[in-house]
């Protein structure tokens, strides 16, 4: 994934992001910083192609997703992963409904779904709550449902919003280790966080901060990434 010379203006105002370029490697992991209201989100959005720049270039999986027609988008989107700081489970759902939404959409058939949802729900400590509903739940078994729901897939890239923010500290370092686990595969993790103790959890984990809607790169690996496996 490449970022060249981004900028996001909502309406009128003052750009949210100013000249925001990177190159993201191939199964690199990233935590995104900056204090509230930095532009952490407004990137994210960039990222998992719910927003359009207002100007420069994005390229995802080879190809512009700037001028790339809007017909196309759900099928990239597919391929990207992301926990919402707001969950965004599906109301209606179950537990495992919710999770198990993105093979369904994916058109698996439901005999190999079940497998891959039970272990899910395993791993994030709900196995017991698999029918209940999100307005059952504690905020921070949503935010579970709603990592495993974006992981289940093994997307290309996971694009995660304060993926810890509403859990204890034991099922934060569950949850990063889920997402070191799924970056081992080959996934591109970006994880937005206040929590810079997260940072050392993750061996060869690299920091993106932002200021006032610009990015800061401390180790100058952004911009000239270490060999990848290739380019998200």
């Amino acid at each position: 994934m490449q970022f060249e010379n981004v900028g996001l203006r909502y309406g009128t105002g003052q750009e949210t992001l100013s000249d925001i370029s990177f190159t993201l490697g191939s199964g690199a992991f990233y935590f995104l910083t900056g204090a509230s209201g930095a532009g952490k989100t407004s990137l994210l959005k960039l990222l998992y192609l719910a927003q359009r720049p207002s100007r420069g270039i994005i390229r995802l999986f080879g190809e512009d997703a700037v001028t790339m027609p809007r017909s196309r988008l759900p099928g990239f989107r597919r391929r990207i992963g992301v926990v919402f700081q707001d969950f965004r489970l599906v109301p209606h759902l179950s537990a495992w409904d919710n999770i198990a939404l993105p093979l369904r959409v994916a058109g698996m058939p439901e005999e190999d779904i079940e497998q891959p949802v039970r272990e899910m729900l395993a791993w994030v400590g709900l196995g017991e709550r698999a029918a209940a509903r999100p307005a059952t739940l504690s905020g921070g078994e949503q935010q579970r449902v709603a990592i495993a729901r974006a992981v289940i897939g093994r997307p290309e890239v996971l694009v995660a919003d304060e993926p810890t923010g509403n859990v204890d500290p034991d099922m934060a370092d569950r949850l990063i280790h889920l997402f070191e686990s799924l970056n081992k595969l080959g996934t591109t993790v970006v994880v937005a966080t206040h929590d810079l103790q997260l940072l050392s959890r993750v061996q060869g984990a690299q920091m993106m901060r932002l200021d006032k809607g610009r990015l800061h790169d401390p180790t100058g690996s952004l911009r000239y990434p270490p060999p990848p496996r290739g380019q998200a």
